[in-house]
């Protein structure tokens, strides 16, 4: 028990250290040959005291009347179900996904495919065929010690 204490006294001090070691980090050093050196200074100076609590605005203790509460969520819950029964009037026509997917497939087919499409879409299989060829990892090295000793450099 002792022994846990100890570790967690050392690791206290060790953290105190450091936090005290990095404190003279965030001391703002301004350099004088700066032509704005002064302005800078000036700024930091008026903005070096932080508010009190005493300068934080008072939370506002007004609580809205029981009623004007009930009367909002009376209003919301009508609006919910206002937008329920809108939803439920909307005529759906979408149909079958695999319908709706045939006839579009026949619909783009029907069209022409101009030769300069038909020659970039060539050229774009070609592309991403040579890309997927040079995007083939090398084969492994092999890692076994050889019985001829290191290779000649």
């Amino acid at each position: 028990m002792n022994a846990h204490r100890a570790k967690k006294t050392a690791a206290l001090i060790l953290s105190a250290g450091a936090v005290t070691g990095c404190a003279g980090a965030f001391e703002a050093e301004t350099d004088t040959a700066s032509p704005i050196a002064p302005r800078v200074q000036a700024l930091v100076d008026a903005n070096r005291a932080y508010p009190r609590w005493t300068e934080f605005p008072v939370a506002s203790t007004t609580t809205p009347p029981s009623t004007e509460v009930a009367s909002r969520v009376r209003g919301l819950a009508s609006q919910g179900t206002a937008l329920a029964d809108e939803a439920a009037r909307i005529e759906w026509t979408l149909g079958d996904p695999a319908t709706l997917s045939r006839e579009i497939t026949a619909r783009v087919d029907a069209q022409q495919i101009s030769p300069v499409t038909a020659e970039t879409q060539a050229e774009v299989e070609a592309f991403a065929a040579e890309a997927r060829r040079r995007g083939v990892a090398p084969p492994p090295i092999d890692r076994a010690p050889s019985a001829q000793g290191p290779a000649p450099r």
